[in-house]
């Protein structure tokens, strides 16, 4: 189709609208990786945990990975906020697992899930017990206490040797596989704050360039990691 004199091309006109769309997306892509700071922990508005509850975590999760080891620490990426999430939403009712009876809570632990109380409910009921039993131990509740007795407390719940009934027996190893999610899984679920266990370790995370990259042995990946949502490390 020819052109009419004094008016613009419909191929220019077609190829200047693509590249402002194109311009656009990039704008926007851009404002989307300005992200506020998120709010200080202890200002968090929690979504489950009570403030008993929420000191616990805060604590455990700090000594479970502590801050002054060698990467971030729990605190730094925000574990504490990925548990109560968690807590408040399908993984902490349990929503799409099956939990009809019969329940065997004493059973061995390789049969599975036998507790008929879903993840909340075990923090909910363990968390006072195990406050309890430091009080009666150490003299104060978890949080309270310093970090060597934080430390020995937090090993003899690992070994089974705080009381509790089979139905929260299993606590200890929920805590500890609840905190190592909250550390390594994208920023959108609350913990891994800035990526910044991934840039730790070296993980590109949901790159999608990454194929040519995992034979390379003892080559140092240039680029930072990329969450879910495209934010950028």
């Amino acid at each position: 189709m020819t052109d009419l004199p004094g008016y613009p091309s419909r191929r220019n006109f077609l190829k200047a609208s693509a590249a402002g769309v194109a311009l656009s997306g990039l704008a926007a892509q851009a404002k989307a990786q300005e992200t506020t700071p998120p709010v200080p922990l202890e200002d968090y508005d929690r979504a489950y945990l009570n403030a008993d509850e929420w000191a616990f975590v805060m604590a455990a999760t700090a000594r479970l990975i502590p801050s002054e080891g060698d990467g971030p620490g729990a605190i730094e990426t925000r574990v504490p906020v990925f548990i109560d999430l968690q807590l408040a939403g399908d993984y902490g009712s349990a929503d799409d697992w099956y939990m009809e009876g019969p329940h065997v809570p004493d059973a061995e632990p390789a049969r599975g899930w036998q507790t008929p109380l879903n993840p909340a409910e075990i923090y909910r009921k363990a968390i006072p017990v195990f406050n309890a039993w430091c009080e009666q131990t150490h003299g104060a509740a978890f949080a309270e206490l310093e970090a060597e007795k934080q430390d020995a407390a937090l090993t003899a719940l690992q070994d089974g040797d705080v009381a509790l009934e089979p139905e929260i027996r299993d606590f200890f190893s929920i805590l500890l596989a609840n905190t190592k999610e909250g550390y390594f899984a994208d920023p959108q679920y609350g913990g891994n704050h800035e990526m910044q266990s991934w840039v730790y370790i070296g993980f590109p995370g949901a790159r999608a360039a990454y194929r040519a990259w995992p034979e390379r042995h003892n080559e140092k990946y240039p680029l930072g990691p990329v969450s879910i949502s495209g934010e950028r490390a």
